[in-house]
């Protein structure tokens, strides 16, 4: 709405102006709810009367150069199918989003220009930005959004998580978008309508598997098709090598007049495996510019080399988890609710924190809310009683049993891996450890019996609970089902006033917690390097690298 005058405030946001004001809500809470509604970030500031960002002295960038970026090089698939940020990251090139999320916990709007919410959150109204082309000359508008809604309310498409996202749009009878869920208004406006109030469309729209596709493109390798409307183009990728992205000589990228860029002739995904030290052994070669993450003990190495360190708070974290559908030889024994909460009691979180990650975190609660998200509920720490759960579990006839923890061949999620199966061992349970190469674990990561997997951050709270612990969803690992659950995390995703929304979650919270569905250990921070050369090459929360904006100082 830059060259309209702006409407009125949405009504929930006066009264999150009201909870920020009265300490019901946080600065990042505040941001993220009120831009979620339409207020453009300068507003939602003005609105809660906080100070602006402090306008940094950014050095200037010089044009051109090779950005070489370490990070693991994954294959490709239908991006609404993505299931890790690496694949993103190796298409946002050329590929881009609705909405992009910002590292204050603002969203700003990229290939929409804005977007209003009615009171209820039930209609939304999105204005698409003009003068946007994709790279084969075709023009962006509309349909091309409408199109890639009604894509991801599919529900039909095989490991399709973003219909999960939207089921306020979707006729469970054909698995498709509902008639009338999305109308064309004109070339530059869509309209939704929900059957139920649901606050993170818009965060959704961020997400990493929301990436906008052509009309022309049918599924498969995205990277192969190359039709997008970002800046740069596909040149080459080799799983397990290389992922490599030039400017597109021929493409007038509409971003250049709003935010400036791109400054890269060309990027290149370097994949030196899953150890760090390889990483190390790169950055002192001069091998690349860019970590895509530093972790554990690595961390204090890159700085003794002299590399410029970023840190950004989050809610990444891990979960270890017992599957409740799993596949196993005989009955599967962490159908037992108790058994499961009993392995959850032989854990201590903290022990996790220091040993799996180097305390560079904090402490968790077995519930995966954190401190930083919206209606974050405080019920208290996780208990911890080893000899507790010993007893629990000689009274379920299952001390015997040999738990298989399985973890991918990764510095800090093999360390957490190992400080919980001590733990567990040390509760008299018996434990063997299988750690996977990072292909092998990837390829079957929703079906091992008991493993552990990293989570991203994700501004909403209610945007993890729906991805990994409603019954059916596409990423719920766990196997978890609960009435209960789901009819609350529909409540929780209404427009409530804060003090509402947190007694909706804190009771989530509970459930997850009195049902054992995880050992959740830790929040992380999260950690890059560079070689001081870069601009904007800052990490962000949910690990995504934006290539438009990073260059090499003047």
């Amino acid at each position: 709405m830059s060259r309209h005058s702006c409407p009125p405030p949405h009504p929930a946001a006066r009264r999150y102006a009201g909870d920020l004001k009265a300490g019901r809500m946080d600065r990042r809470e505040f941001l993220t709810r009120t831009t979620a509604l339409g207020l453009t970030a300068g507003a939602a500031y003005a609105l809660g009367g906080l100070p602006g960002p402090a306008a940094a002295q950014s050095p200037a960038i010089a044009p051109g150069g090779t950005l070489r970026i370490q990070q693991n090089v994954k294959p490709l698939k239908d991006p609404r199918s993505y299931d890790w940020s690496e694949l993103a990251n190796q298409t946002r090139g050329f590929l881009e989003y609705l909405v992009e999320y910002v590292g204050d916990g603002s969203f700003r709007g990229m290939l929409l220009e804005s977007w209003s919410v009615n009171e209820d959150a039930t209609r939304y109204q999105l204005k698409v930005r003009s003068g946007v082309t994709w790279n084969n000359g075709d023009a962006f508008d509309a349909n091309d959004v409408a199109r890639n809604i009604a894509r991801w309310c599919d529900t039909t498409a095989p490991e399709n998580s973003m219909a999960g996202r939207f089921a306020g749009m979707i006729d469970p009878e054909t698995g498709q978008a509902r008639t009338g869920a999305i109308t064309v208004l004109d070339k530059n406006t869509v309209a939704l309508a929900l059957s139920a109030p649901d606050i993170s469309v818009i965060a959704n729209f961020a997400d990493y598997p929301a990436a906008i596709m052509h009309e022309t493109y049918d599924g498969g390798d995205p990277f192969a098709h190359g039709i997008g409307t970002g800046p740069f183009r596909p040149v080459s990728m080799t799983v397990g090598e290389s992922c490599i992205l030039e400017r597109h000589p021929d493409h007038r990228w509409w971003g250049s007049e709003v935010f400036g860029g791109p400054y890269l002739d060309r990027v290149e995904f370097l994949d030196y495996g899953t150890n760090p030290s390889s990483w190390l052994a790169a950055a002192e070669a001069d091998e690349v510019d860019l970590l895509y993450e530093t972790v554990g003990d690595f961390i204090d190495a890159m700085d003794g080399i002299g590399w410029v360190k970023t840190r950004t708070e989050t809610a990444a974290t891990t979960v270890i988890r017992a599957s409740q559908t799993a596949h196993v030889i005989g009955t599967n024994p962490y159908l037992n609710r108790n058994l499961r909460r009993a392995l959850a009691l032989a854990v201590d979180n903290a022990i996790c924190l220091e040993l799996g990650y180097g305390g560079r975190g904090t402490v968790a609660a077995n519930h995966h809310v954190s401190p930083i998200h919206p209606a974050y509920a405080d019920i208290g720490p996780a208990p911890y009683d080893p000899a507790q759960a010993r007893d629990d579990i000689e009274a379920f006839g299952l001390v015997g049993y040999v738990h298989e923890l399985v973890t991918v061949d990764d510095e800090w999620q093999r360390n957490t891996g190992d400080a919980v199966a001590v733990q567990l061992r040390d509760a008299g349970l018996r434990v063997r450890r299988k750690i996977l190469p990072g292909a092998t674990f990837w390829a079957n990561w929703r079906n091992f019996p008991f493993s552990s997997t990293q989570w991203n951050h994700r501004p909403l709270d209610v945007q993890v609970m729906s991805l990994a612990y409603r019954s059916g969803a596409a990423w719920n690992e766990t196997g978890f089902a609960n009435a209960e659950f789901d009819a609350l995390l529909d409540r929780a995703n209404t427009l409530a006033d804060a003090d509402a929304r947190r007694a909706v979650m804190a009771r989530l919270e509970t459930i997850l917690r009195e049902e054992g569905v995880i050992i959740q250990p830790y929040w992380r921070a999260l950690f890059n390097h560079h070689n001081g050369r870069l601009v904007n090459a800052q990490k962000h929360p949910a690990n995504e690298i934006h290539l438009y904006k990073i260059g090499f100082a003047a």
